[in-house]
């Protein structure tokens, strides 16, 4: 990859830095390289190129968020992109629209997690890119549709193999965690989470994972092990929203944290003062079910 804060279109030899690849791996039926930037400026855009054996790339460029919390982020979240490609790749030509710092994707990219299905939605994926060649960054979870934690590792060389991360934003702004509910929730990953949890400093929290804990459709099981490892963490150290999906549905809670006290339902109590927001639940193309399951907590749904 070269790259270089101006635009020398397809001039490969006039960009100023380059970076080879850090990681190549095969999987699913696909040759993937990655390359891994460091050093890079807050809030610039870098033009850059991919050179290989086959020739030089169409001119692309990406933007490095700002490093002060006095300016927004804008975000994208969702999940299920699964079996209907003309609905994703509606949902992926409204990110090449918007232009968003970042997209946070829920898992359940594909249906069956084949070869072929992966090389089609790489292919319907750069619907996100602009029309003036802007790429958006993808903050990736697994889904139940991924066979294996390697499925999203070995395609998006996230940090760890294990698929339960944080990354933070815009100089203590946003502190965003991935998690991993095919994965055990308790355990190294539960400690995990305390830990960063507990050391986290930045204004907002937000989380991402696969599963529902309450899901607002009676066609899917509930998930008291999430509440119990996880939710009772983000009332504890004040996570702000979580975003899950699996559903495919559509729901946002008020403020809610988990509870038996009287007045609860289904392990949870709103609390405006210091409860978590719950949205999803993840309908980027997958079969849509019915929302039949509301809660005395739901704030809409549908």
């Amino acid at each position: 990859v070269v790259y270089d804060t101006e635009d020398f279109g397809r001039d490969a030899r006039a960009y100023r830095l380059s970076a080879n690849p850090a990681r190549t791996v095969d999987h699913a039926g696909m040759r993937n390289v990655f390359v891994r930037l460091s050093g890079l400026a807050p809030a610039t855009v870098y033009y850059f190129l991919v050179v290989d054996s086959d020739g030089t790339s169409r001119r692309m460029m990406f933007e490095t968020p700002h490093n002060t919390p006095d300016r927004p982020l804008s975000i994208i979240a969702g999940g299920d992109s699964r079996n209907n490609r003309e609905t994703a790749m509606a949902a992926n030509r409204l990110v090449g629209k918007l232009k968003p710092h970042f997209v946070m994707f829920g898992g359940d990219m594909t249906n069956g997690d084949t070869a072929k299905e992966w090389q089609q939605w790489f292919d319907d994926w750069q619907a996100t890119i602009s029309s003036d060649g802007r790429l958006t960054p993808i903050i990736p979870a697994r889904g139940n549709h991924e066979r294996s934690n390697e499925s999203i590792y070995n395609l998006f060389d996230v940090p760890n193999p294990n698929i339960y991360y944080s990354l933070d934003f815009a100089g203590g702004l946003l502190r965003t965690y991935t998690l991993n509910s095919l994965f055990p929730a308790g355990g190294d990953q539960a400690e995990w989470l305390e830990r960063d949890l507990a050391s986290c400093k930045t204004m907002w929290k937000f989380a991402q994972y696969h599963h529902s804990m309450r899901p607002h459709t009676t066609s899917k099981p509930e998930r008291d092990e999430l509440i119990f490892h996880w939710g009772t963490k983000f009332y504890r150290y004040g996570m702000n929203l979580v975003v899950e999906s699996d559903v495919h549905t559509v729901k946002q809670t008020w403020p809610i944290r988990p509870s038996k006290e009287r007045g609860s339902a289904q392990g949870f109590i709103r609390d405006d003062r210091r409860g978590t927001v719950y949205v999803g639940e993840g309908c980027w193309g997958a079969p849509l079910r019915a929302n039949n399951d509301n809660k005395p907590w739901t704030r809409a749904s549908g």
